[in-house]
């Protein structure tokens, strides 16, 4: 890949960040905020857990 095409993408990059930069912080804003529901996250996350040692144990 060339010089001006890693560069350009580093702009190009950029310039989405300061784009949804006015978004990301007003949603960062409202999760501070929102009631914490670590159960809602923890438990899909130990069923998939689960079900990767399930499948790693069978082979």
């Amino acid at each position: 890949m060339q010089i001006w095409e890693k560069l350009m993408i580093g702009v190009f990059a950029l310039i989405i960040i300061f784009w949804f930069f006015p978004g990301i912080k007003a949603t960062l804003e409202k999760s501070r905020q929102a009631p914490k529901d670590w159960g809602g996250a923890l438990i899909p996350i130990g069923l998939v857990v689960l079900f990767i040692l399930f499948l790693v144990s069978t082979l």
